[in-house]
């Protein structure tokens, strides 16, 4: 490691049964955080499930594709391998999942599937 590489601690901040609650509130005086308490709020993530994972992934490859841009720098790039590598695995997990998704999951998938897989062939040519 350089003296520029920087160490970094995830610590979890739920308690379990088996925990002292003591505990936990010692650490977090001790100035242990996460990500939400150096704003002073808690980060409104949405909930995790098949569709937000599908999202998620869907998100990825219209970045790469370079149709949406990068939140943090606003600009647009194009990465035609990487889009194609979640094209893919989407595309797994619509063969994988076949028959143990809801019909609303289902069609969440093939939709966004089959779009993406159009917009992949129209930014390649």
């Amino acid at each position: 490691m350089t003296d520029q590489t920087k160490d970094f601690i995830v610590k979890d901040t739920e308690i379990s049964s088996s925990e002292d609650t003591s505990d936990k509130k010692k650490e977090n005086a001790a100035g242990s955080s996460t990500s939400g308490e150096h704003s002073g709020q808690d980060p409104q993530l949405p909930k995790i499930n098949f569709s937000t994972f599908i999202f998620s992934l869907n998100s990825s490859a219209l970045y790469h594709l370079g149709l949406v841009p990068d939140p943090t720098t606003g600009k647009k790039e194009k990465n035609l391998l990487l889009a194609k590598q979640s094209i893919d695995i989407l595309g797994m997990l619509d063969e994988k999942t076949h028959g143990n998704l809801t019909n609303d999951e289902e069609k969440l998938l093939r939709h966004i599937l089959h779009d993406l897989r159009l917009m992949y062939v129209k930014e390649r040519n």
